[in-house]
């Protein structure tokens, strides 16, 4: 299977999950804003949504959407603990968290990457932000991963996506629990070895 990234974006997310199951990936650097990938070929003709990440399975489809391509690889290697079984409730809890984290984290940070952002507009999704991170501390001040004890997809994509703060600025500090997350997800030797790949060692929360 190949994998279309750029170091940093939330293609980081399955690159970890991938490490973290033993699952072989290729990797391909892709650059989002000329929409080429790192062999010269059309990204918009790979995958016409024009962003990372992009899965192409080996029998040549293409898997698109973070939360979807997670569950996937987790799915093939159920044994590694990364996501419930189908059909389960804890599977649910999963998906409930992957649409928190996908709708109320990750597509709010847009706009602080945008350096035309008006301030005002600008302040208003931080305090957003702010408000949508004090769940996740709660949450995290009672156990040390997501869904409790176990270690799963959605903690890396809480992990990859948090790792943007610094990047625009945003101000997590009063979140203790959340930043104690965040150093035991960067402890992890398959987090260590993704972010070392992309370039990110130093980046690293």
């Amino acid at each position: 299977m190949k994998l279309y990234y750029f170091p940093g974006a939330c293609s980081l997310s399955p690159h970890i999950v991938a490490l973290e199951a033993g699952i072989p990936l290729q990797l391909e650097k892709t650059d989002i804003k000329t929409k080429l990938t790192e062999s010269g070929a059309d990204f918009g003709q790979i995958n016409p949504k024009g962003y990372v990440p992009t899965l192409v399975l080996d029998n040549g489809e293409i898997l698109t959407e973070g939360t979807a391509i997670v569950q996937y690889l987790a799915d093939l290697k159920p044994e590694s603990g990364l996501a419930p079984a189908n059909g389960t409730l804890p599977r649910y809890r999963l998906q409930e968290m992957l649409g928190y984290i996908n709708s109320e984290l990750h597509k709010n940070y847009s706009p602080l990457f945008n350096p035309d952002t008006p301030e005002a507009a600008r302040a208003e999704r931080e305090s957003y932000l702010l408000r949508r991170y004090q769940l996740i501390e709660n949450a995290l001040a009672k156990q040390p991963w997501l869904l409790g004890e176990q270690f799963t997809v959605a903690d890396v994509y809480l992990f990859t996506v948090t790792n943007w703060a610094g990047h625009v600025g945003l101000d997590l500090s009063r979140f203790t629990a959340l930043a104690a997350f965040q150093q035991r997800v960067a402890s992890r030797p398959a987090v260590q070895a993704a972010l070392e790949a992309e370039g990110l060692l130093s980046k690293a929360a």
